[in-house]
């Protein structure tokens, strides 16, 4: 395990046993639509927003784009490049649907295929009350998917992405016209840091 892993992994473990964190993390996603930020959720969905995590760590989902833009559904991204290259992902993770957290508006959750522990990097915005992508049974076709976390300012950029035109891009429908791009996933201690640090120091006399 590399240092940047083990430090997101010790960061979930610790947050889960409450150990002198109060505050639950945020990520603030900038696009080319503006910016909104995602409260995660690790005490619920812990394997998941470690993996997640690692993701923004490693910078995975610089320049990547919400590829699948349904509106009154869902906006998905964090998977393909501006061409609709798919980016190749570490192995997928066990679902863990199962923890109280619902689809609702606002909430985002990891996408993956009929397969119900096949997620990776790709992650969904729900546009809508989805229940029917919520866990009902460990049955395959029930499972549901996994919610970690929900946009906590910048809802409306989520709104606005979600009615953006889209059309067919080769096999792959619903595809926004005009590419909306994710420039970056940061903690927000990060962005906090980041901001202090332009902020000019007051000048001495």
């Amino acid at each position: 395990m590399n240092i940047s892993r083990f430090k997101v992994v010790l960061f979930v473990f610790l947050y889960a046993l409450g150990a002198n964190i109060h505050a639950a993390p945020s990520v603030v996603f900038e696009t080319s639509q503006g910016s909104f930020t995602v409260e995660l959720y690790p005490e619920k969905a812990p394997k998941t927003v470690a993996n997640f995590l690692q993701y923004v760590n490693d910078g995975f989902y610089e320049n990547t784009i919400f590829h699948r833009v349904i509106n009154r559904f869902m906006a998905q991204g964090g998977g393909f490049e501006r061409d609709m290259s798919e980016k190749n992902t570490r192995a997928p993770i066990v679902n863990e649907s199962n923890n109280g957290l619902l689809n609702e508006p606002g909430t985002i959750a990891m996408a993956r295929t009929m397969d119900p522990d096949s997620a990776t990097a790709q992650f969904f915005i729900n546009l809508a009350d989805n229940q029917f992508l919520n866990y009902t049974s460990p049955d395959p076709e029930q499972i549901g998917y996994c919610v970690f976390g929900k946009v906590t300012s910048g809802m409306e950029v989520v709104q606005k992405i979600g009615v953006t035109p889209t059309t067919f891009v080769g096999r792959n429908a619903d595809v926004p016209v005009k590419p909306i791009i994710i420039k970056s996933v940061k903690l927000l201690a990060e962005v906090a840091k980041e901001g202090a640090k332009e902020v000019p120091a007051e000048a001495t006399k």
